[in-house]
Formats: C-alpha cells, structure tokens, sequence
C-alpha cells in the first residue's frame, strides 16, 4: 500500500506558482517592514536580507506572504533570521531543528513561564516555516500537515512532563524515575481528530483526552488522586491556549472524552473503560480509530489504546451497530446530483462535499468491516480510504476523486486559515473575500477557483449521496445531526428553520440522550431506536406552539423514565403515539408533568375503547371496582385508586385536547371519577381507622361535595371542594375500639386520615388537592361538624357566600340515611326566608371586594374578568337564595340548571337566560382547555397558530375559524361585556339604590 499520498496527480492541479499579492499596498508596508528589520539586524544578516527584499525572487515572496496574509506577513518580517535558513537551506533542516532545540532546551525545564514562552516563540517560527513550505509548494500536505501535528505534540509532550515534574515535587504524585517523569506515571494524553492522524490543519484547535491509569499511578495523596490529574490537566490547557505577549501555541479542547457533561478534565483509565464498554456510541468508536497516545506514560497509553479494539473493531458483524451507522448518515441531507451549493460563505469542512464527508466516506466503513479486516484499521484519512479500495470495498476511481478533492480542499482550507490564523473553515461571504482567496492560491481570477472548488464540491457530495442510496433519509428537511462535539452547522440551520429558538440547546439535549445520561438510554439498543426516533420527534415538537419548552418537557419525561427499549420500540411500531405525546408536550404542560410522572399512561392510548366517548358513572363503577379488587392491603389501595383516577383524567384531558370533547362536557365525567373513587376511600380509611380506635355506635358520617364537583364542573386540574357531617346518638361517649376517642375528637381524626389519603404526594403524582375551607366557621371551625352544629350554623350564623356556597353542596358517599338528613337539611337552608335587599347588598359588595382583589382586564382569566364565571355563578346563586322559599323548584346544584330554572319560574327573561347559560358554557371550555395548555393565566401576547387555532374551536366549535387571535379576543370580550351587563341589570345597579344595611359587617372571604 502506498504511503506517500503526495504521488497523486490531480486532473488541473493547484496552482504552485507563487500567488501574487492580492493587496499591493500591503505588500509595499511588508517591504518596507523588512528592510526596518533588515537595518537592525547583525551586519551579515542585514547584507543578506537588503538582497533578498531586492532580487526577484525575494520580493515576490515577502509581497505574496504581506499582500495575502497579514498575520503572516507580521511573523514573516520578525522571523529574517528563520526566513534565510529556509531560502538557503529548504525547509526540512530548519524544521527539524526547530523541533530538536525546542527539546533540548525545555525538556527539563521548571518555570512555567519560561515553557510557554519557549512553546510560543516556537510555534510562531513553526507557522512561517510551514506556511513557506505549503505557499511555495515545497511541501506535499502529508508534509504540511504532518509538520504541523509534529509541533503540536512536541509541545504538549514537553508540557505534561513539566506539570508531571511539578506534581511530584508538589508531594502529590510519585514518579519512578525522576528524570523522565512520563515514565510510570500513569498520565495519558491521547490526540485525536486531526492530530490523532496527523492531518492537523493550519490553525487548528488539537482535540486530546486526558486520562490516568488509576492501577499504574503511584501516589502519597490518594485521596486527591482524581483532583491531580484535573489539575493537570487544566494547567495543560492553559500552557497551550493562554494567550499572551508571545501569543498562543494551540487552542485545546477536551470534549472528546467520554461524556464531557458529565465528567471533570482528566478522567480514570477505569471510568473510561467501563463508560465505552457500557454506553459508548458509534461515533465515538469512528473517533477513536484516530487516537493516539503523544504524551504521558507510552506503555500506560499504549495499553489503554489496546483495550479499546473489541469496543472500535467488533469481531462479528454488529448488525444493530451497523443499522445505527446507516441511520446517523440518513440523518444527514445527502442528495446525489443537486447542485445547491454557492462558494460565497460555504463550509468547506462541514458543509455539502466538503472534508467531513470524505473523513465520513472512510470512518463509517471502517467500523462495519474493520473488526474483520485489521487491513482497514488506519488512521489517515486518505489511506483509509485507499486501505478499503485494495480490500473491495470502494472503487479505485472514487478513491481517485476523494483523494484529489481532499488535498485541493485541505490547501484551501489552509490558506483561509493563514489569512488572519482563525480556526474558520468558511469561504469568504463577499466577492472581494472570495477574490482575495483565489489570488492567495494563485488562481488569475476568482471565476477559475469557483468553477474548481465546485467541481470537487459535487463529486465528493456525489460519492458521499452513494453511502445513502440503500435507505430512506432520515433527516427530513436538512441535516439532524447529533454527534461529535461541534454543533453541525446544517443541524443548526435545520433546527432553526423548523422552529427552534435555540438549536444548540436542541442539540446538546438530543446529544446526552445518545451519551447514556438517563437509565432510559443506557442500553446500546434503546440510543439506537433514540437515533431513528429523533428526527421524527422533533419534527413533531416543531409543530407544538413552543418547541424549545416541549423538547424540555420531553427531556425531563425521558429523564423519569425507568427503561426506554421498551416505549421506544412502542413508538417506532405506533407512529401515532409518538405525535400525540409530541403534543402533550408542547400544549399541555398538566398533561405532560402527569406523563412524566406515569409514563406508564401511554399503555391507555393504545386501548381500542381510549378514544371512545367517556363513560358515565355507571360505567366507571364496574372498571374501578375491577381494578381494585387486587389490592393486597390499603396502601395498595390507596396506590391503584390513584393510578386509575390519573389514567382517567389523563384520557379526559387527550380528548378535551383533540377536541372530542370539551371542558363543558368533561365536567360531569370529572365529577364522576371522584364521586366514585372519595367514597370507596372514605370506606376503606373508615375500615382502616376501625383497628384501632373502633367504630362509634349508633353514629354516620358523610362526605359533601362542595364548589366545582359539588356542581359537577370539575376541570382536569380542580381541586375537590369537601365537608365532612356526622352525627351521633347523645347518649354515645366514646368509640368501641381499643383505643376510643370522643365522638367529634373521633370523627376529626377520621376526616384527616380522608384528606391525607387524598392529597398524599407520591411519584405518581397526588389523588386530588383538597380544601376544606367551605365547612362551618372555614379555617377556624373544626374538620368536621355535627349534623346538629351545621343545621344551627346554617340558620344563625352563616354569611351569605356561605349559603351561596351551600347551593352547589351534594352529598356523595355515606351513611344513606344521614345522606337523606344532610341533604334535608341543605333544602331547608336554601329555602329559609331572607332578607332580599340585605341578600342583594352582601352579593353585590362581594363581587366589589373580590374585583378589588383580583380584578383583570384580561378577558383569558375566565374566573376573574367581568362577565366571567364569578358573575354568572353569582347571578344564579343570588336568584336562588331570593326566590326558593316561595319557589323551591329554582334549586339546581349545577349553574346552568340553575339559570334554566329561574327562566322556568319567571324570574329571568328567557333571552338572557339563554346568553348567560351560552356563555357560561364558553368559559367552561375555554378554562377546560386552558388548564390543559397554559402554566396560569393565558397571556394574549403569546398565543402561538397551534395554540390559537386549538382555543377558537374549544370556545366556538361551531363557528368558522378565526383569522387571528384579535379577532378571537374580540369576539371574547364582547360575550363578556355582555354577561357583565346583565350582572349589572340584575345585582349592581339594584345594589346600587339601597341604603346600606345598618347593621351589616364585612364578611371574610375564604
């Protein structure tokens, strides 16, 4: 196999000319620079350089170098000394010394400042010297590049032996020969990328990882063993890229190591092991094809080297590796034959038919065939791919056309490079940088070089789009690209063309999923499902109205995630799934904490009967009771009734956000679930309690539903509203168990052991949230009153928003005859004669009051705003508190019925009846939905298409679609302003005529 690549002819070969100086006053500042220099110089180098600067050759070299390159032409008229020995001498000799002194002088040197300025001085002459070299043509690029990685790791050699010397003499690290202190040492400094190859580019960054062979160091500390080797390996970063007067020697950059996330600077030989052996990726096993061990321990690094073969060459074919491979280059937007590329601005590293898809071209075969075939196990890119050429693996004339077009991008690459040594790999944007490139490569004009470069371009895409042809493109609209260190740059444009606000975040979260940072995506098999899932994932998130938040909620239900084989296999067989938990996601923040929390919810989706219409109490019944009956004990019990409420309000919520119901028509089914679970658990705590305290004879105890279940309009995230009455036969002291408690002592026990069932935190999230606060005398009453105590409340000391309160009050689950008194006895409140202009004053200054307190203009806080929830609900409730002792048939526990039945009785015009009760059943749907898809109240400002287009048809489903949200706005706020009106005709303004009652006192609100 050949060695030399610099055997190969291109077809128009690269101008070796010398370029002329594209800026010609620079070029006369450059001579001018020389010969100032020249004038200070020692006698026979002034002679020297005053004849070069004057022949012909001299001066179209210092003109070629100043008018092209500033950086260069600076360096170039410093370096006269270096610049001699090279014309005189070529540039072999004086690199080589370079090197050799370089050595000789700092290999055992102490003060840190003297290295980094040595190392500085030495790059710096290394520079001009290559450049030379590679400007002239003197060199190939094997050599160009290999000099350049010989500097490279001469320096961080003669680094990590000083900072070794500086450990042991600091008593933390313990050396076996002194005198060569990387000897036994334990350090480990592997390049990799392009130094790996020795392919280092003119300003490159040097990709290393630095390790320590924790069975190999010898230490006094071993307890700060891990904080040395981090030192170090921070002060190794510093001494290269720290810039100083004398400038910089290498940008450094550690990200190659195994999880850099997650893991400090230096990590252990058995970290490392155990990570590649247990979550490493495919690209990270193409990467390591180039390490190689350049400074620390050599038998230490050669051995660490040796242990990654079985997990860079796998001996069997690894067909799910290999489905993996094949998917990561789906993910990039290959196209065989289409020409989309300008020269102005393109990426000749990472962009289309550039150098990373031929590195790309030979890494992903070498995984597939190298654990068989250690002849194509080679470093160098191009000798890679002419390795797999001679095994039958490329064809010898796409090896031809990869090679030419690498070497002509590579001197391209270098010579956008030298312009002003920054690490860019991006073509000039304008025509006069493009200009000034083609002149620097020596190019007459810039119309030759772009007809060239695309030319190299679209072969090397053509033969990169073959490596595609046998599966689908997994990359959707462009690249989605998750691998490496570097954010792709088509991934980037990707991301933020399909919504993304934030791509690198985008790219750094699908990218630790790869690295194994959650127990989900630990196994090899479930990051390569990941790997097929992403880009369909992400296309579906795009579509939510923030993708940014949904892929941060989906990260965090990943995060929760026991096992991910199994549901990600789940969502490759059901692409359906995959969308709709896309829009939980990204719409729904309750649903998707509650999703998080159970991932195991999604098993309901797939149900036949998920999307059928909810069913009603006497279908939820038989379904609880069955799920029930294997709980082993009440804890158990208590663990599957909140399993199978939160599956039932999560399949609730999926169909207010489908639109198969709404949050109207979803309040009764939400009101069913709790009337069905509350009473079994009060029978199970009752049952629970008996063990120990007894049973109180002769006594009941029932649970009242009070506010929104009490009316049955609970939302997916209400809270229940409760009270608890019992009573007792007078004659009863105590309970009959073994430890008896008095009967109100024994019944407010009770009542907290409900509530803590209920609202007990646990992984999969609360039952309900209870408040307890409408029971007699709220906060400062006791948990639970007697039957006796709440009558003799209700009559004498209730304020009126308590007996407003009481018309929404329900009994669900109890003693059936106490139910029977209980009920009586809400009836008997509710139709008690009361003072009608006291009635209206008290309604009227309560919604004064709670208008002061949280009062809005934002229509969206259905609640709140005029002509909202509060208003309609205290219309009904004031026209049943005024009316039901002459007509007792208005009582409706539910607002809409209420309304109903004031129009039926003759005390609300039937028109406005009909407006409040549309209305009413706006709001609901409009607050059903919105609980669903807005953390608090829905700011207009940020309404999203998807999240405008989901709430006009929750509030009007059977209008056309509005345009805009200012129109929906609009069409809100003038419903609102008109059951705010009707508040006003019917409580305000009547209010508003009376003399104040004399004796009225401020009621407290709860």
């Amino acid at each position: 196999m050949p060695t030399d690549l610099s055997s190969a002819q291109p077809a128009r070969p690269l101008p070796h000319r010398i370029p002329r100086p594209f800026d010609p006053a620079q070029a006369e500042l450059g001579r001018d620079r020389w010969r100032q220099e020249a004038a200070k110089a020692e006698p026979a180098l002034r002679e020297w350089a005053e004849g070069f600067a004057a022949s012909g050759e001299g001066q179209a070299l210092i003109d070629a170098v100043c008018g092209n390159s500033p950086y260069l032409g600076h360096i170039l008229t410093r370096e006269l000394a270096c610049v001699r020995r090279a014309v005189e001498e070529g540039y072999d000799a004086p690199f080589a010394a370079l090197l050799a002194d370089l050595e000789a002088e700092y290999a055992g040197e102490r003060n840190i400042d003297r290295l980094m300025a040595g190392l500085r001085l030495a790059k710096r002459r290394a520079a001009l010297l290559i450049a030379l070299a590679d400007i002239t043509g003197s060199w190939p690029l094997r050599k160009v590049t290999g000099a350049l990685s010989d500097m490279a790791e001469t320096a961080v050699r003669l680094a990590a032996a000083h900072l070794l010397r500086r450990a042991a003499e600091a008593g933390t690290l313990t050396l076996p020969d002194p005198q060569r202190p990387w000897v036994g040492s334990g350090l480990i400094v592997l390049a990799m990328g392009k130094l790996g190859a020795r392919e280092l580019n003119y300003s490159s960054d040097i990709d290393l990882i630095v390790l320590y062979d924790d069975a190999v160091v010898q230490t006094p500390q071993p307890d700060n063993l891990a904080r040395t080797f981090i030192r170090i390996a921070r002060d190794l970063v510093r001494i290269m890229e720290e810039r100083t007067k004398d400038g910089y020697v290498f940008r450094t950059d550690l990200r190659l190591r195994p999880d850099p996330g997650a893991t400090p600077l230096a990590v252990s030989v058995s970290a490392a092991e155990i990570y590649y052996g247990s979550v490493g990726q495919n690209w990270e096993r193409a990467a390591m094809i180039k390490a190689r061990p350049i400074a620390g321990d050599p038998e230490a690094g050669a051995l660490f080297v040796r242990s990654l073969e079985p997990f860079i060459w796998r001996r069997n074919l690894d067909f799910a590796a290999i489905q993996d491979i094949h998917s990561i280059k789906r993910q990039i937007n290959a196209h065989k034959g289409h020409r989309e590329v300008t020269v102005n601005g393109h990426d000749i590293k990472v962009g289309r038919g550039g150098i990373r898809e031929i590195e790309f071209f030979a890494q992903t075969q070498q995984l597939i065939f190298g654990g068989r075939d250690p002849r194509v196990r080679i470093a160098p890119t191009l000798l890679a791919n002419r390795a797999l050429c001679e095994v039958g693996r490329v064809p010898p004339q796409t090896v031809e056309e990869l090679e030419e077009a690498y070497q002509f991008l590579r001197r391209v690459e270098h010579r956008i490079q030298m312009i002003d040594d920054r690490q860019t790999h991006q073509i000039p944007a304008d025509d006069d940088g493009v200009a000034h490139l083609a002149c620097f490569l020596g190019y007459d004009d810039a119309d030759g070089f772009r007809e060239e470069l695309l030319a190299r371009l679209g072969r090397v895409e053509d033969r990169y789009a073959e490596l595609f042809e046998e599966a689908p493109s997994l990359s959707g609209p462009g690249n989605l690209v998750f691998t490496g260190t570097d954010d792709d740059p088509g991934t980037v444009e990707t991301l933020r063309g399909m919504g993304y606000q934030d791509p690198s975040r985008v790219i750094a979260v699908v990218s630790a999923w790869h690295r194994g940072r959650y127990r989900a995506t630990r196994s090899g098999r479930a990051r390569e499902l990941l790997t097929e899932l992403a880009p369909g994932l992400l296309a579906e998130l795009a579509k939510t109205p923030s993708p940014d938040d949904a892929l941060v909620k989906f990260d965090a239900f990943l995060g929760r995630l026991p096992a991910g084989v199994g549901l990600f296999s789940l969502f490759v067989a059901n692409p359906r799934l995959l969308t709709l938990v896309a829009e939980v996601m990204g719409t729904a923040p309750q649903l998707a904490e509650t999703l998080s929390r159970n991932p195991s919810l999604l098993d309901a989706v797939l149900s036949p009967d998920f999307f059928d219409p909810l069913p009603d109490v006497a279908g939820l019944l038989p379904d609880h009771a069955r799920y029930l009956a294997t709980a082993r004990d009440f804890e158990d019990a208590l663990t599957l009734s909140r399993r199978w409420t939160n599956d039932q309000r999560f399949r609730a919520g999926i169909h207010i956000l489908r639109g198969i119901t709404d949050g109207d028509r979803c309040g009764p089914f939400l009101a069913d679930l709790a009337d069905v679970v509350v009473p079994d658990l009060a029978r199970r705590v009752e049952e629970e309690f008996a063990q120990r305290h007894g049973h109180m004879p002769g006594g009941a105890w029932v649970v009242v539903a009070m506010g929104k279940l009490g009316s049955r309009q609970l939302t997916v995230t209400s809270d229940i509203d409760l009270i608890v009455v019992y009573d007792v036969p007078p004659d009863v002291r105590q309970s009959d168990g073994a430890k008896p408690l008095a009967p109100n002592e024994y019944y407010i026990k009770l009542t907290q052991r409900l509530t803590n069932a209920i609202t007990a935190p646990m992984g999969d999230g609360r039952l309900y949230e209870v408040d307890m606060r409408l029971r007699p005398s709220g906060n400062s009453g006791p948990l639970a009153t007697s039957l006796d105590a709440f009558i003799n409340y209700q009559a004498a000391e209730a304020w009126t928003w308590e007996q407003m309160a009481l018309t929404r009050a329900r009994v669900i689950g109890g003693d059936p005859g106490l139910t029977q008194r209980v009920n009586a006895a809400v009836r008997d409140a509710l139709t008690a004669p009361r003072d009608p202009d006291k009635l209206l004053w008290d309604v009227a200054d309560m919604r004064r009051r709670i208008d002061k307190e949280f009062g809005t203009t934002n229509p969206w806080n259905v609640k709140y705003a005029r002509g909202g929830l509060i208003d309609i609900e205290f219309i009904a409730q004031y026209l049943q508190l005024r009316h039901a002792h002459r007509q007792p048939e208005i009582l409706a526990i539910g607002t809409a019925g209420a309304l109903r039945n004031a129009v039926a009785a003759g005390l609300l015009d039937p028109a406005v009846g009909r407006e409040l009760e549309s209305t009413l059943r706006v709001w609901r749907r409009v607050q059903g939905f919105l609980r669903l898809t807005t953390a608090g109240v829905l700011d207009p400002r940020q309404v999203s298409p998807s999240l405008l287009a989901g709430l006009a048809q929750a509030a009007f489903p059977d209008e056309e679609p509005v345009v805009d949200f200012g129109e929906l706005d609009t069409r809100i706020r003038r419903i609102a302003a008109g059951a705010h009106d009707h508040f006003k005709t019917l409580v305000e303004e009547p209010a508003s005529r009376l003399t104040p009652p004399a004796s009225r006192q401020d009621q407290e609100l709860p």
